[in-house]
């Protein structure tokens, strides 16, 4: 069971954009250094720049998420990479649990 979720958005910039990106998810209090994180995409979500949910549907063939290691009592790090530029906001969800 999910100790936390919560939504983020990852900003690849403006065009030309870039290859990788990063957001960090922070007000974590509960959550350890050893605690499992998994950042996802949901296919109907919107971004506050205007990609729309067909974007996110196709985010995942573009781009591969990662979370880095929790800091305990802060947060931690989604990292997005892709093999082509990408521009913009992409909206995120994510989740953590011991």
């Amino acid at each position: 069971m999910a100790n936390a979720i919560g939504t983020a958005e990852i900003d690849f910039g403006a065009f030309p954009g870039s290859n990788d990106a990063s957001v960090a998810v922070t007000g974590q209090t509960g959550i350890s250094a050893t605690s499992k994180a998994e950042a996802f995409v949901m296919a109907d979500d919107t971004s506050t720049d205007g990609h729309t949910a067909n974007d996110h549907r196709y985010f995942n063939m573009l781009s591969g998420l990662t979370c880095g290691t929790p800091t305990a009592g802060t947060g931690f790090t989604i990292y997005a990479t892709s093999q082509h530029k990408l521009q913009g906001k992409f909206a995120l969800r994510w989740v953590w649990s011991d």
